[in-house]
């Protein structure tokens, strides 16, 4: 069964970065595209970015200058790093797994526990 488990989340200063993992356990990750989404208090989740198998990446037109996501298959992991982070970035993030490079959450099958970024000075 593939598992997924984010980490690296916590409180920063508005303006500062972070890097969140996603380890995957269970299967290998080059199968997969993985996919980075958040969601706020009361809020839909929503698209971060997604990465590919042969490591395109695709991003909303919101998050593509903060945000870049990368893969190391073979340690099994997926990144997500954020930099100038503002207030509006507070949320839980989760990383998924699937077999199609979508924005749509309803597209991946594997999910982890989420992560929270809190941005607040």
């Amino acid at each position: 069964q593939v598992q997924l488990v984010e980490s690296g989340g916590g409180l920063v200063q508005p303006g500062g970065s972070l890097r969140l993992t996603c380890q995957v356990s269970g299967h290998t990750l080059s199968d997969y595209v993985v996919g980075w989404f958040r969601q706020a208090p009361g809020k839909e989740r929503v698209f971060v970015g997604s990465i590919s198998r042969n490591g395109g990446t695709y991003y909303p037109y919101s998050m593509k200058e903060r945000f870049t996501i990368s893969r190391a298959d073979a340690k099994n992991t997926a990144y997500l790093q954020m930099t100038s982070l503002k207030s509006e970035d507070t949320a839980v993030y989760y990383c998924s797994a699937g077999g199609s490079n979508s924005a749509f959450a309803n597209e991946y099958c594997y999910w982890g526990p989420g992560t929270q970024v809190t941005v607040s000075s």
